[in-house]
């Protein structure tokens, strides 16, 4: 159904990584959200007066809810369409993220009050009355759920949106909590048990659980999370296919939204080349990684030599001295500045964030280890981290 929406309300609803075709998608499916939800809501609460179940009831409030996430869901796509301003130059496109997280923070709410509800349950058990009727109800119910999280989570995947990836997640939840009322009542039907407040305290458990997953999820890149190692080798592959690249290293990458990358980078290019020819091949980079993976990039050039044996040696050389600190370092932007008394070997040198030496302590180390090689050296280290 939401592809046929998208056919007639959508305009090239086909070109996804186009921002407007983006908010149009999360819009289309805010509002089928809101219909649904509200005709789920009327069926769930009709049914849980019937049979007497607060696990029903307090479903078909879930189902309010979710209309209420969906109404977020549309204003937050809004509001991340606007287009950058003075004050917000790198655009809006976080309120995105940030919707997710209210939808998460309504979900963790509802499933708080479902397990002061089941626990009310728990303590003062009251029959459930299961008839034909209720039970076609539900299981309409768990059909059309599942519908949504299909639509919904298809929907996330092909815009990339945090936010349509929460909702997706509550539709699923929900249509998992439908179906363990419906067991619970069936149960309490051939069996006498009253387990309907154990059943709401276990599907309330399972909402938490989801709300929580997907709150991460949001405030993840709201704290600027590490980019997949998909995103990352296909910048390298796509900087270093251009002859005049040797590699690439303090790469970093900016999320300001969906569709809003900023990422900057060092490309090592050899010294002796022409900076005019090597300049221009940068420009290249900058402008066809915008219209390749759609980001805005700026790299910085840093010469290197190349062929030169006594460089390379004593590059070698400083690469073991690193991993003898800690085999997981490694080293880049190597120079090797003679003069007459001493040589300065200045390089970077990348260390995890979980390494446990300070930076101090790592500089410290490496320093003495090459002034202790035969000849004046003298090392002027840098210490990165790996952003990526």
């Amino acid at each position: 159904m939401i592809g046929l929406l998208a056919g007639i309300f959508i305009k090239d609803h086909k070109n996804t990584t186009n921002a407007r075709v983006r908010h149009a998608y999360g819009i289309l499916c805010g509002a089928v959200g809101i219909f649904l939800n509200a005709l789920l809501f009327a069926i769930k609460l009709t049914a849980g007066l019937l049979s007497g179940s607060v696990a029903i009831i307090a479903d078909a409030f879930n189902n309010l809810s979710d209309a209420g996430s969906s109404v977020v869901a549309i204003v937050g796509f809004k509001m991340a369409g606007q287009k950058p301003d003075p004050e917000h130059p790198f655009g809006h496109g976080r309120i995105e993220y940030i919707t997710g997280l209210i939808i998460s923070m309504l979900v963790i709410l509802m499933g708080a009050e479902l397990v002061q509800s089941s626990v009310s349950k728990i303590i003062h058990p009251e029959s459930v009355v299961l008839t034909a009727t209720v039970t076609v109800i539900l299981l309409v119910s768990i059909i059309v759920k599942l519908y949504m999280y299909y639509y919904n989570s298809k929907t996330a995947r092909l815009i990339s949106s945090a936010a349509m990836k929460a909702v997706a997640l509550d539709s699923f939840t929900d249509s998992i909590a439908t179906l363990v009322v419906l067991a619970s009542s069936l149960t309490e039907y051939y069996t006498g048990l009253h387990i309907d407040g154990w059943c709401g305290l276990a599907v309330s458990a399972l909402v938490l659980y989801a709300g929580f997953s997907s709150a991460k999820d949001t405030i993840n890149p709201l704290l600027g999370s590490k980019p997949s190692e998909e995103y990352v080798r296909a910048i390298e592959k796509f900087v270093t296919s251009y002859d005049d690249i040797i590699g690439i290293h303090d790469l970093l990458v900016h999320d300001y939204g969906p569709g809003r990358t900023m990422i900057s980078l060092h490309a090592e290019v050899p010294a002796d080349r022409n900076i005019m020819d090597v300049h221009d091949t940068i420009d290249n980079i900058e402008r066809r990684i915008n219209e390749k993976l759609g980001c805005q990039c700026v790299i910085h050039m840093d010469p290197v030599l190349v062929n030169d044996e006594a460089t390379d040696r004593m590059k070698r050389l400083c690469q073991l001295i690193a991993q003898s600190v800690d085999e997981s370092f490694t080293i880049h932007d190597f120079r090797m500045v003679k003069g007459p008394s001493h040589t300065n070997l200045i390089f970077d040198v990348v260390a995890p964030f979980d390494c446990r030496l300070s930076e101090e302590e790592i500089r410290n180390t490496i320093c003495a280890k090459v002034e202790s090689l035969p000849g004046n050296h003298y090392a002027v280290i840098e210490v990165d981290r790996p952003y990526v």
